[in-house]
């Protein structure tokens, strides 16, 4: 079994006060926006900020959070793996130990599966892609397909997109904001 070292780079937090806490990550926090848009359930909608132009996020903020107590505000724990082998790997053995609600989902910047582990906690592992489009996006994504169509369909399906650019450009245009914002 190949060794596989994951590593923790994003969270997802349901909030009730979607522009407020933007705002309270932003100003206390230094992240800037780097997309924003509708979410997968209807009526919530998703901030994605960032500090590392290398990360299109490094939190993500989607509205719902239940006013109830006892409610867990965690939407989704992420891991970044090295290659899309390492994603099928991860993939295969977590539903050998037991996940479910498996998804699969090209987001045109990163190729991603998402599962819950055996107590019901959403985890996620991806893989960067070499392009960027506006988020939030999901397009079916078939890992049992070879890397070299995986990444063709990839990049015809963000080159149709009117805000494709290479990932690249996106890091840079990131890096610039954050700079005209540091102290």
């Amino acid at each position: 079994m190949p060794a596989i070292r994951a590593q923790l780079t994003h969270m997802g937090l349901y909030v009730r006060d979607l522009e407020a806490m933007a705002r309270f990550y932003t100003e206390v926090l230094g992240l800037t926006v780097a997309d924003r848009g509708p979410g997968r359930t209807p009526g919530t909608e998703m901030v994605f900020m960032t500090a590392d132009p290398e990360c299109h996020h490094q939190v993500v903020l989607v509205s719902g959070r239940a006013e109830t107590d006892g409610y867990n505000p965690i939407n989704q724990i992420s891991f970044t793996v090295g290659s899309l082998a390492e994603l099928r790997e991860v993939r295969d053995r977590a539903l050998a130990r037991g996940a479910t609600a498996l998804r699969q989902t090209s987001h045109g910047n990163a190729w991603s599966i998402y599962f819950r582990d055996p107590e019901g906690n959403t985890l996620e592992a991806y893989l960067d892609t070499p392009f960027h489009v506006p988020q939030p996006r999901g397009d079916a994504l078939d890992l049992d397909r070879t890397d070299a169509e995986i990444i063709a369909a990839t990049e015809a399906a963000c080159r149709a997109d009117p805000g494709f650019r290479p990932r690249g450009e996106y890091v840079r245009a990131v890096a610039d904001r954050l700079a005209a914002t540091s102290p």
